[in-house]
């Protein structure tokens, strides 16, 4: 991400942990919008931006499994929320999500590399998975960006999915 006049999204964005991120890597001439079905978590997004050498950042009240009215995206980074979609949704999600992004923008994102469910991962979606999702819905293959440990066990990983 370069400083500009570039247009994000987070979506699934809770209390704003990435949307900051991202607000704070664009600089002032950038927006972010922060998108989550969670109206108390989104109140927590612009809390304490800091300085005010950020994105503008724009509160979103809707879900992103559902149609969302926002303007072409130059990057999108869905993290710790796809595990949330059922999977006989996530293709749909996915090719959905896509549609919001100009065709070279990147769609980041941010999952746990586990195949056991549990009341915080229904749904996981591991790399390989990503992989089968992506294709189907007409994009690249992930390219993985990397790993890390999970303090709730096992990795996360990190992927750049693009427009084929």
């Amino acid at each position: 991400m370069a400083e500009g006049a570039s247009t994000w999204a987070d979506l699934g964005a809770g209390a704003g942990t990435f949307t900051r991120a991202i607000a704070s890597l664009l600089g002032r001439s950038g927006t972010v919008y922060a998108v989550d079905r969670d109206t108390q978590a989104l109140g927590e997004v612009t809390r304490d931006l800091g300085g005010g050498q950020s994105a503008r950042i724009h509160t979103v009240v809707g879900d992103f499994t559902d149609r969302l009215d926002l303007p072409p995206l130059d990057g999108i980074v869905i993290a710790n929320a796809l595990h949330y979609v059922p999977y006989e949704d996530q293709t749909r999600v996915l090719r959905q999500v896509a549609s919001l992004a100009k065709r070279a923008a990147p769609l980041v994102i941010v999952e746990y590399e586990r195949t056991n469910a549990n009341p915080w991962v229904p749904y996981p979606i591991t790399i390989r998975h990503l992989t089968t999702v992506a294709r189907e819905a007409g994009l690249a293959a992930p390219t993985p960006l990397a790993t890390r440990p999970s303090r709730f066990s096992g990795t996360i990983y990190s992927a750049v999915v693009r427009h084929d």
